[in-house]
C-alpha cells in the first residue's frame, strides 16, 4: 500500500511532538517531510534562558537531533534555503524559497509565533534584537563579552528571563515596562511588588510606567530615549513585548485566520487536508503560548492524522512558574477574580511569602504563590478538576500536608538532596529524575515514568515527581490534562473507560480495547489491572476475573518478599482468635519451617518466608482450620481493627469488637481500587485508630460517629467526619454504601484520601444522605459480595491452578 505524503511546515516543539505521537500510533502510514527555518534539529526553545544564563549548552537542549529524523525515515529540509514561502492548496504542494516543490496529502502547519518588534525610530540599528531562538541567544552572549549595558523592553516572563541571563553574564541591565506592575498577566499587584523588590536586590534596575520613544545610535544602538526624556545607556536592546502567531503562509493560502489559524476540536483548519498546532493555531478564540497546551494539541492532532478519530481538544488551563534563579513564583487561572469571588490571602513580607487563592462557589478559580510554591501543582489540580474545597477551606492555605501519602505530604522538594529517594518501588532518586528531565527533554509525568520508572508502580510518589517536574521546568511543565489518560495505550481517561464499559455493556478486556481503539492490543501493566478491576466492579456476577491481569501479589495471593519467598496472612475477623486458631497457625509454621511470624498492626499474624511451592499446602492446612485469606496482598478490603470495647474496657461505650467482626464479615473479599481498612473504636479515646482509616467508626454514648478518608502512610491523614447514626444496622449500611460508591467512582490505584480530595466530601455526603441512593449502593455491594466472598486460597489448593505454584522441574517430571 502506497504511503500518504505528510508535510510539516515548522520544525519546532509542537510540530515534532505531533510527529512523535503519530509515529507511536501509526508509524507506517505516512511518508513524512519536515521543513524548518533554522539549521538545527528540534530543540527545546523554552530552555533558551538557561543557555543564556550559562547553565546549559545548545546540545543539551536538543530534543530531536538530525539523526532522529533519518532513524525514523523522515526527510528534514531545514535552513534558510529551504524555507516554505507558499502553499498552493489547489495542487496540494508547498513551494520553498529555492523554487522546489513538495506535494502533500496532508499538511500540518506548525509555524509557531514571531516576536513583536516595536516600530520605534532606530529599531533597525545593530544590537536591537528579540529573544526567540538560538541566533538571538548567540547574539546576546557575544554582546555580553564585548559590551557593558543592556536594556530589556518588556517586564513580562520572557523579558525578565532575558534580563536575568544578561545580568548573569556580567552586563548592567535595565528593564523598561509600560505598566506599574511586572508580569501583569501572571501576577497580582502584591506578588508583582515582591518580585520587583527581589529582582532589584539581585542587581536588576527598572523603569516602570515608562514608554520608549527612540533608539539612538550611529550604526549600533547606544542610547534608549524614554518619553519623559530619560536616557539610558544601551549597547544591546532586547525587545520582549509579546509574540504574534505566525500566520502569513496560511493567510496567503486563503486558510481562514483571525488572530491565529482557526482550528476545530480536532486541530483541523477550514481546509480538510490541513491541520495546525502550536502557537500559530487559534482554538475557540485562544492562541496558547505555553508548552502544556501545545502538547495536548499535538496528541489530539496525531490521533486524527493516524485515522483514529476519537480524541478532541477542549482547551487548556495553564499555569506559570517563574524560572529566574532564586525566586519561586507560581500563578494559575483567574487570580484577580470578580465581585462573585472570594479570596483567601496569606502574607509574610519578612519571610518573603505570599499566597492568594480565588474561590467561587467553593471551587478554586485562580492562585498566586510567591516564595512558597510547593503546593502549586496541588492547587492547579484542584482548579482543573473543579474540586469542591469547602471541607478543606480552613487548611487550604497551608497546603497538601494533611493529605498524607496521597500526595507530597508537605515535603519541600527543592530542599531535598539529589540522592534522596523519591520512588521507593523502583529506587529512583530526586537527582535521577531531575537529570532525566533536563538531559532527555522530558515534559510530562508519562515521560518521566517511561524514562525513569518513577511513579509507575504504586503511584504514591506521583505528587513528588510532579513537584520535581514543576520545579525543573517552571512555566513549561506540561501538567497532565484534567482528564488524565488511563495509560499510554489509550487517550481515554479512567472515567471515560468506566462509562464505556457500563453504557456499552463491554464485558471482557479485549472488548474494551477493541471498542475504545486501544493502541496496544495487548495492553500494558498499567491498563490491564485497571480494566480487570473496572469490569469486575461493573459486572460482578458475569465477569470472569483475569488473574493474568493482576499484580504478582494478587496472582500468588501472598506478598512477595525481597528474597522471593512469600508472606501469608490468615484473616482474623475483628482481630479475634481462639486458642485452637493459634495452635493451627503454630502447626503450619512448624510443618513448613516458616522462619518468622509477626503480629501485624492490623491485629493478625503474618507468616514470613513461605516458599512459593508450599503456598497451596499452607493454604490448604489453614483452610481446614477454618481460616480464609486475609487479602493482605491485594487492592482489597484488608482488616477491621478493633479495641476491647464495652465487653471488657471500663471506658467502652459499645461492643466495638462485635461490630468490627460484623463489618469484616460483611466486607471481606471485596476488591477495591486500592487497599482499604476499617476500624472501630469503642469510645472517643480511639484506641483502634479509627480516625486514620478509610472508614472508621467511633462509638459514643448516643450512637456511632462515622469517619472516612484517613490513612496512616508517609504523612498521616486524619479522617473527615461524615455522619452520626444510632444503630449497628445503620453503620453496616453506611459502610457498605460508602465502599460501593468508592468502588464505582474512584480511579484504580486511588486511595480514599486522594479520591475525597479530588471530588470533595460534600458530593459523597450528599449521595449517601439520600436514603434511596444509599440503599441502592448498599444493595449493589451485597450483590457484588456474593461473587467476591469465595476464599481464593481454598479455590487454588486443588485442580490445575495448583500447578502455577509448582517448580518447573516437578511439572516436567
Amino acid at each position: 500500500m502506497k504511503k500518504q505524503k505528510l508535510v510539516i511546515i515548522g520544525n519546532g516543539m509542537a510540530g515534532m511532538r505531533t510527529i512523535e505521537e503519530l509515529l507511536d500510533r501509526a508509524p507506517d502510514l505516512y511518508d513524512i517531510t519536515v521543513f524548518g527555518d533554522e539549521p538545527y534539529g528540534n530543540y527545546n526553545r523554552i530552555l533558551l534562558s538557561p543557555v543564556l544564563a550559562g547553565e546549559k549548552t545548545v546540545d543539551e537542549i536538543m530534543l530531536n537531533d538530525e539523526s532522529w529524523y533519518s532513524d525514523n525515515d523522515i526527510t528534514l529540509r531545514h535552513g534558510e534555503g529551504k524555507r516554505v514561502v507558499e502553499i498552493r492548496r489547489n495542487r496540494k504542494v508547498v513551494i520553498t524559497n529555492d523554487g522546489s516543490e513538495e506535494p502533500y496529502d496532508r499538511l500540518l502547519i506548525a509555524t509557531g509565533s514571531k516576536p513583536f518588534m516595536l516600530p520605534l525610530p532606530g529599531a533597525d540599528l545593530q544590537g536591537v534584537i528579540a529573544f526567540r531562538d538560538i541566533k538571538d541567544v548567540d547574539t546576546m552572549l557575544a554582546a555580553s563579552k564585548k559590551y557593558k549595558s543592556a536594556v530589556v523592553i518588556g517586564g513580562g516572563l520572557l523579558g525578565l528571563e532575558a534580563a536575568n541571563g544578561l545580568m548573569k553574564n556580567g552586563m548592567s541591565v535595565t528593564v523598561i515596562h509600560l505598566l506599574d506592575s511586572l508580569m501583569e498577566m501572571q501576577l497580582d499587584d502584591a506578588a508583582a511588588d515582591m518580585l520587583k523588590k527581589s529582582l532589584i536586590e539581585r542587581g536588576l534596575k527598572f523603569e516602570m510606567k515608562a514608554s520608549t520613544k527612540e533608539l539612538i545610535g550611529k550604526k549600533r544602538v547606544e542610547t534608549v530615549l524614554l518619553d519623559d526624556g530619560t536616557r539610558l545607556d544601551a549597547d544591546l536592546v532586547v525587545m520582549a513585548v509579546g509574540i504574534r502567531p505566525n500566520i502569513e503562509l496560511a493567510q496567503k493560502a486563503g486558510i481562514h485566520c483571525e488572530r491565529g489559524i482557526v482550528v476545530d476540536d480536532t486541530m483541523l483548519t477550514f481546509d480538510p487536508s490541513v491541520h495546525a498546532v502550536g502557537e500559530c493555531a487559534q482554538h475557540r478564540g485562544i492562541a496558547y503560548g505555553l508548552v502544556a497546551p501545545l502538547f495536548e494539541q499535538a496528541k489530539v492532532c496525531a490521533n486524527h492524522l493516524a485515522q483514529k478519530a476519537f480524541a478532541t481538544y477542549k482547551g487548556s488551563t495553564t499555569s506559570t512558574k517563574l524560572k529566574v534563579t532564586g525566586i519561586n513564583l507560581f500563578s494559575a487561572g483567574d487570580f484577580k477574580g470578580n465581585e462573585d469571588c472570594e479570596e483567601i490571602v496569606l502574607e509574610d513580607k519578612k519571610a518573603g511569602i505570599y499566597k492568594k487563592i480565588i474561590l467561587q462557589d467553593d471551587k478554586i478559580k485562580g492562585a498566586v504563590l510567591y516564595g512558597d510554591t510547593i503546593d502549586g501543582a496541588w492547587y492547579f489540580q484542584l482548579m482543573r478538576e473543579e474540586s469542591d474545597v469547602s471541607e478543606i477551606r480552613r487548611t487550604l492555605m497551608f497546603g497538601q500536608s494533611h493529605v498524607g501519602d496521597s500526595g507530597t505530604g508537605g515535603i519541600d522538594i527543592m530542599s531535598m538532596s539529589d540522592d534522596m529517594e523519591i520512588c521507593g518501588c523502583n529506587g529512583v532518586s530526586k537527582g535521577d529524575i531531575s537529570y532525566a528531565i533536563s538531559s532527555k527533554g522530558l515534559f510530562t509525568l508519562d515521560d518521566v515514568r517511561a524514562h525513569t520508572k518513577a511513579s509507575s508502580s504504586c503511584g504514591t510518589c506521583t505528587g513528588l515527581v510532579e513537584q520535581i517536574l514543576m520545579a525543573t521546568l517552571g512555566s513549561d511543565y506540561s501538567a497532565s490534562p484534567s482528564e488524565k489518560a488511563l495509560c499510554k495505550c489509550t487517550e481515554h481517561s479512567h472515567d471515560r473507560v468506566r462509562s464505556a464499559i457500563t453504557s456499552n455493556e463491554l464485558k471482557t478486556i479485549p472488548d474494551v480495547m477493541k471498542f475504545l481503539d486501544w493502541k496496544n492490543p495487548d495492553g500494558c501493566a498499567s491498563c490491564r489491572p485497571a480494566l480487570n478491576y473496572y469490569l469486575l466492579c461493573a459486572w460482578p456476577m458475569e465477569y470472569k476475573d483475569d488473574g493474568q491481569s493482576r499484580f504478582i501479589n494478587e496472582r500468588a495471593h501472598g506478598n512477595i518478599q525481597k528474597d522471593g519467598t512469600y508472606s501469608v496472612v490468615p484473616r482474623m475477623f475483628g482481630g479475634l482468635c481462639t486458642a485452637d486458631d493459634l495452635r493451627a497457625i503454630a502447626d503450619v509454621s512448624d510443618r513448613y519451617s516458616v522462619p518468622e511470624m509477626k503480629v501485624t498492626g492490623g491485629q493478625r499474624i503474618d507468616l514470613f518466608g513461605v516458599k512459593k511451592e508450599d503456598l497451596p499446602d499452607v493454604w490448604s492446612d489453614l483452610s481446614e482450620a477454618g481460616f480464609v485469606s486475609g487479602h493482605a496482598y491485594g487492592k482489597a478490603m484488608r482488616t477491621c481493627k478493633t479495641c476491647a470495647g464495652a465487653n471488657w474496657c471500663r471506658f467502652g461505650t459499645k461492643d466495638s469488637t462485635g461490630l468490627g467482626v460484623k463489618i469484616e464479615e460483611l466486607s471481606w473479599g471485596s476488591w477495591m481500587p486500592h487497599k482499604f481498612k476499617f476500624a472501630v473504636s469503642g469510645c472517643p479515646r480511639n484506641c483502634a485508630e479509627a480516625t486514620i482509616k478509610d472508614f472508621g467508626v467511633v462509638c459514643v454514648d448516643s450512637g456511632y460517629e462515622l469517619h472516612v478518608g484517613g490513612n496512616g502512610g508517609i504523612k498521616v491523614r486524619v479522617t473527615d467526619f461524615m455522619t452520626k447514626v444510632e444503630t449497628e444496622e445503620e453503620v453496616l449500611e453506611w459502610a457498605g454504601a460508602f465502599c460501593q460508591h468508592y468502588r464505582e467512582d474512584a480511579h484504580y490505584l486511588e486511595r480514599t484520601a486522594p479520591w475525597i480530595e479530588r471530588i470533595g466530601l460534600a458530593p459523597i455526603k450528599e449521595k449517601l444522605e439520600d436514603d434511596k441512593v444509599r440503599k441502592e449502593l448498599y444493595e449493589r455491594f451485597i450483590i457484588s459480595q456474593k461473587a467476591a466472598q469465595i476464599d481464593p486460597w481454598k479455590a487454588r489448593t486443588s485442580g490445575k491452578l495448583k500447578k502455577e505454584f509448582m517448580p518447573i522441574k516437578d511439572l516436567v517430571s
